[in-house]
C-alpha cells in the first residue's frame, strides 16, 4: 500500500510535511514499514483542499488532511481496510462523499499531459520518472532519430509555447538548429512572474526530470551540449528538487558526456533569478545569465541567431518542455488529438480569485471559460455574482460574462483584447472595482518596468497617474479618452512583450466595462465600494431605470 501525500508548495504550508512524517512515524510503529509506504508527491492541484493524501492501490482520495487525521487514517483505513468518510470530498451543496479523484467535477474536464506525474511519483526518486517511461523519450532520439526528425515530429506535433506567446515550438528549434556554429545552448525560462501564477512551480516541485529529459532532447535536435534552468530564487522547494535531480540523472548517465552511448554529450545548470518579472522576456533573461542587467534588446537578431554569449540559444518555458516527452513517446498524431486545429494540446491555468476551487488545472485547449470557472472551479465564492476573469496576468485582458462561452485558444482570446499569457486565470465578482483592477495591474507593470525604452518607462506612469485620479474622484470624460490613446501608443511602441501588452487590462476594461468608468468620472461614484474616495452606490443608469 502507497499513502501518497502533496508535497508542493501550497501544501506544505498546511504542514502536509509533519502529515507526512507523522503517516511514517505510526506505521512504523506498528510494524508496517515494509508493507506501506508514504510518498511525498507534487501537486495534485486541488488546492483549496490540501492536504490530500491518496492511499493506492485503493484509488481513495483524502482532502484537507491535518497531522492529526494521520492517526485515523493509520488505524481506520490502512489497518481496518475503513475508508475514512469524514476525510473524503464532497461537491458544494451535496451531501454524497465521493471517494475517487476522477469522480470529482474538478478533475472530470481535465486532461493531463503537462502534469501527467505531479500528484504521481516520488519527484526526488529518478527511479519511480523511470518506470512511468521517463527518459525512453531521449533514449529513443538518441538511437534512433536524427536531429532533423526530432524538429519535425515537434512540427507536425503543433506544439506552440506555454511562455504567452504561442510561438511554433518545432520552428524555434529549426531556425536554432539552422544556424551553424561550434557552441549552442538550450535555456529553461523558469522565472515565473505572473501574480497568482504557479504552473511552472508546481511542474518543477512535481516533475523535475521531465523538465531535464526534454532539455536534453532539445539539446540533441539545435545541437547544444550545454542548457540552463533560470528559475527565481524565490522558489526553494523547486529549486531543492531540480538540484536533486540533476544529480541523478548525472549519476545514471542521463546527463553529461556519451548519453546513451550515443556520442552525445549534454548537461544542465540552474542560474537564480532575483524576481524581475521582465525576465521572462527572453532576451532579457539570456541577459540576466551572463550577469548584466535584465533588460531586453531589439530584435532582431533573435536569440536562435544570436543569444547566450552571442551563441545561437533556445529558449522554451518550463510547460512547453515537460510535453516534449510524451509527445515523442506517443507521437503527434496522438498530440492533435488534443486542442483545437491552430492550437493543440492543452494548457496548465492557475484558477485563482473568487472561485471556489482554487487550484491548477490542465484542460483541451477549445475548453470554454465558463466550464474552468464553474464546471472544474465550482463557480463563484459565497455565491456572489460573476463580473470577471483575468487571463494571462498583468498582460492580459479581463472578460466579461459575456464572452464567457469563448474557446480557450490563443486567437480567441486576442480577438477580444487578452490573451493566454503563461496561464494565470484570477476571477473577480461584484465585489471588485474594475478601474481599481486596472490600476493595480499597471502598478505592477509600471514597478517591474526595466525602463529601457520611453513608451514603457513613462507612459505607463502616466497612464497610473490618470488612473489614480479617476480613483480619487478627480478624473475628467476626457481622462477617459487620454487612457485609450496612450494606451495604443505604449501598446505599439514600447520595445518588448512587458510594454507591449501592459495596458490591456485598461484596454479591455475600457471596451467592456465603460460604463464603470464614466460612474467614477461623472458621478464620483464607485459600484463596488472600492474606491474610498468616492461614494458608494447603483451606477446612476440604473438607478434612473428603477
Amino acid at each position: 500500500m502507497h499513502l501518497l501525500v502533496c508535497g508542493g508548495t501550497g501544501c506544505e504550508s498546511q504542514e502536509s510535511d509533519k502529515l507526512a512524517g507523522f503517516l511514517q512515524h505510526i506505521i512504523k510503529s506498528k510494524g508496517y514499514q515494509d508493507e506501506v509506504l508514504v510518498i511525498k508527491t507534487g501537486c495534485f492541484g486541488f488546492c483549496e483542499k490540501g492536504p490530500i493524501v491518496k492511499v493506492l492501490p485503493d484509488n481513495v482520495f483524502y482532502v484537507e488532511v491535518t497531522p492529526l487525521d494521520a492517526k485515523t487514517i493509520v488505524k481506520e483505513h490502512v489497518i481496518k481496510g475503513r475508508i475514512v468518510e469524514k476525510l473524503l470530498y464532497s461537491e458544494p451543496d451535496e451531501e454524497e462523499k465521493i471517494k475517487f479523484q476522477e469522480n470529482m467535477s474538478f478533475y472530470k474536464k481535465q486532461e493531463r499531459i503537462a502534469l501527467r506525474n505531479c500528484g504521481l511519483i516520488d519527484p526526488e526518486n529518478i527511479e519511480e520518472y523511470i518506470a512511468l517511461d521517463g527518459y525512453q523519450a531521449l533514449g529513443k532520439v538518441l538511437t534512433e532519430m536524427k536531429p532533423e526528425e526530432v524538429i519535425e515530429l515537434i512540427k507536425e506535433s503543433g506544439l506552440r509555447g506555454r511562455g504567452g506567446g504561442g510561438f511554433p515550438t518545432g520552428f524555434k528549434w529549426e531556425l536554432t538548429y539552422r544556424n551553424k556554429n561550434d557552441k549552442k545552448y538550450i535555456i529553461c525560462n523558469a522565472d515565473e512572474g505572473d501574480p497568482g501564477a504557479f504552473m511552472d512551480r508546481s511542474i518543477l516541485e512535481g516533475d523535475p526530470h521531465s523538465v531535464i529529459e526534454a532539455m536534453a532532447i532539445a539539446g540533441y535536435a539545435i545541437g547544444a551540449s550545454k542548457g540552463y534552468i533560470y528559475v527565481r530564487a524565490e522558489y526553494p522547494l523547486a529549486i531543492d528538487r531540480l538540484v536533486t535531480a540533476i544529480k541523478q540523472a548525472r549519476d545514471y548517465g542521463l546527463l553529461g558526456t556519451n548519453v546513451f552511448e550515443s556520442g552525445f554529450n549534454f548537461d544542465v545548470d540552474i542560474k537564480y533569478g532575483a524576481g524581475a518579472f521582465v525576465c521572462g522576456e527572453e532576451t532579457a533573461l539570456v541577459n540576466s545569465i551572463e550577469g548584466g542587467r535584465g533588460e531586453p534588446n531589439a530584435k532582431p537578431p533573435f536569440p536562435a541567431e544570436s543569444g547566450l554569449y552571442d551563441k545561437p540559444t533556445c529558449v522554451n518555458n518550463v510547460e512547453t518542455f515537460v510535453n516534449i516527452p510524451a509527445i515523442i513517446v506517443n507521437g503527434p498524431k496522438w498530440y492533435n488529438k488534443f486542442g483545437t486545429e491552430k492550437s493543440n494540446g492543452t494548457k496548465v491555468f492557475a484558477l485563482a480569485g473568487k472561485v471556489n476551487n482554487v487550484g491548477l488545472v490542465e484542460v483541451p485547449m477549445g475548453i470554454t471559460l465558463r466550464e474552468i470557472i464553474f464546471d472544474i472551479g465550482g463557480g463563484i465564492k459565497g455565491n456572489k455574482k460573476f463580473k470577471a476573469v483575468q487571463t494571462g496576468g498583468p498582460s492580459g485582458g479581463c472578460i466579461p460574462e459575456s464572452h464567457l462561452d469563448i474557446s480557450i485558444d490563443y486567437e480567441s482570446l486576442q480577438s477580444i483584447g487578452s490573451m493566454m499569457g503563461s496561464g494565470g486565470m484570477i476571477v473577480m465578482d461584484e465585489d471588485d472595482c474594475m478601474v481599481d483592477i486596472s490600476k493595480f495591474y499597471l502598478e505592477f507593470s509600471e514597478e517591474e518596468s526595466c525602463g529601457k525604452c520611453t513608451p514603457c518607462r513613462i507612459g505607463n506612469k502616466r497612464l497610473h497617474e490618470i488612473l489614480n485620479k479617476i480613483t480619487e474622484g478627480k478624473g475628467t470624460e476626457e481622462d477617459l479618452e487620454r487612457l485609450t490613446d496612450l494606451g495604443e501608443m505604449v501598446k505599439g511602441s514600447s520595445l518588448c512583450g512587458l510594454g507591449q501588452s501592459s495596458p490591456n487590462p485598461i484596454l479591455s476594461t475600457l471596451q467592456f466595462f465603460y460604463d464603470e468608468y464614466v460612474e467614477h468620472v461623472k458621478h464620483k461614484n464607485c459600484p463596488a465600494g472600492v474606491c474610498k474616495h468616492l461614494k458608494k452606490g447603483k451606477p446612476q443608469k440604473a438607478l434612473q431605470n428603477q
